[in-house]
C-alpha cells in the first residue's frame, strides 16, 4: 500500500491533528516517555490519535515536536492552516542512535544548488542506510544502528 498521499486528520473539535504516514519516520517522540503524550498518540490502538484525551493545547506543543513534519494541526475556528514562523535560533542535534535533527530556520541547497528556504524540523540520516537520503526514513532502528560504536 502507497501511504505517500494519505492524509488522516483526527479532531477534539478545537484542534485537528493532521497526520501524514508518508512522511512519518517513527521517531516516537510523539508518544514515547518521557517527553511523549502516550494518552493522545498510542500507535499500539485504533485510532491511534485520540484528541480527546488531552488539552488542546498540549496536543499543540505535542505536535510541534514532530521532526518529521509527518503531523501538523490546524485550529478548527481558523480560516487557514497554522504556519508559524519564529525568530528563534537554528539547533542541530543529534538523536541516540538516529539522526541529526534540524530545528528552525535554515536554507536547504539542492545538488544544482538551487536554494529552498525553511522554517521547520527536518531529520537527517545518519546510519547510512535510508532509502529517502540525505533525510532519515527510521531505518536505523530496523539496522539496529548504535552511534558508539
Amino acid at each position: 500500500m502507497d501511504k505517500s498521499n494519505i492524509i488522516k486528520k483526527y479532531t477534539n473539535g478545537e484542534v485537528t491533528i493532521v497526520w501524514k504516514p508518508g512522511i512519518c519516520i517513527h521517531s516516537a517522540i510523539c508518544w514515547k516517555h518521557p517527553h511523549g503524550l502516550p494518552t493522545v498518540f498510542s500507535p499500539q490502538e485504533r485510532p491511534w490519535i485520540k484528541p480527546d484525551a488531552a488539552k488542546t493545547n498540549v496536543i499543540i506543543e505535542q505536535v510541534k515536536k514532530c521532526p518529521s513534519g509527518a503531523l501538523s494541526y490546524y485550529l478548527n475556528n481558523a480560516e487557514e492552516p497554522i504556519l508559524e514562523i519564529t525568530n528563534s535560533d537554528t539547533k542541530l542535534e543529534l538523536i541516540p542512535n538516529g539522526p541529526i535533527m534540524i530545528n528552525g530556520t535554515y536554507t536547504m541547497v539542492d545538488r544544482d544548488g538551487n536554494e529552498k528556504a525553511k522554517n521547520n524540523n527536518v531529520l537527517l540520516c545518519r546510519c547510512g542506510g535510508s532509502a529517502k537520503k540525505p533525510f532519515c526514513d527510521g531505518t536505523h532502528s530496523k539496522i539496529g544502528f548504535n552511534d558508539q560504536m
